[in-house]
């Protein structure tokens, strides 16, 4: 992972639209997979990765997303490191398409073959995007910085009572996996969304 990740702080505050400056530094770090530049958004479940990744993807004219729900299953929540490694890594690696199956959390199954581009800059947005396993492929890890169980209460609150019980097991799954492998000290931005937008603060960035 980049590790040369400058910060200046007259560029700490963005707003929804304003994000241009965060994709221009993206876009001027080096590959760290192939041609491509991995940028991966953590954080607690329900802590706004997907919102937050879809602008930086607007901002960077439309670069592809890769959600970490869409490897992921039912009975395994965080063992999805051979499917990324193989489906998307690999072809990225080798200046390919990459071609993955998303997982349906309704039907309980793996979906038709999708494509995701070599793009510039690809961002996979997902709890445990930062995981050491992945850090190595990363030019940049960004944290969503909001508490777990703030982020969990907006997350519950957006799938109401119904998913309650899937919620209390992944809680403590949640738990678990950062307890074992942290990623907010690894880094180099945190994003904390305002009332106007978001505000970029530097990380601790730890080495691996």
């Amino acid at each position: 992972m980049n590790d040369q990740f400058s910060h200046d702080p007259g560029e700490a505050a963005a707003s929804p639209g304003g994000l241009d400056a965060l994709a221009r530094r993206l876009r001027a770090l080096p590959p760290s997979v192939g041609p491509v530049r991995l940028v991966a958004v953590d954080g607690h479940a329900g802590s706004g990765k997907t919102t937050f990744a879809g602008r930086l993807a607007a901002a960077l004219g439309g670069a592809p997303v890769l959600h970490l729900d869409d490897l992921a299953t039912h009975e395994e929540l965080f063992e999805w490191t051979g499917r990324l490694r193989e489906w998307v890594l690999g072809p990225f690696s080798r200046g390919e398409a990459a071609r993955y199956r998303a997982y349906d959390w309704v039907a309980r199954s793996f979906s038709a073959e999708r494509a995701l581009e070599a793009a510039p800059v690809v961002l996979v947005e997902g709890v445990g995007a930062g995981r050491s396993a992945l850090r190595p492929y990363l030019a940049c890890l960004l944290w969503m910085e909001l508490t777990d169980e703030g982020s969990w209460e907006r997350g519950q609150l957006r799938d109401g009572p119904g998913l309650t019980e899937f919620w209390d097991g992944w809680k403590r799954a949640e738990r678990a996996h950062f307890t074992t492998d942290p990623s907010r000290p690894y880094a180099e931005l945190l994003v904390l969304q305002g009332k106007e937008g978001y505000v970029l603060l530097p990380g601790q960035q730890k080495t691996n």
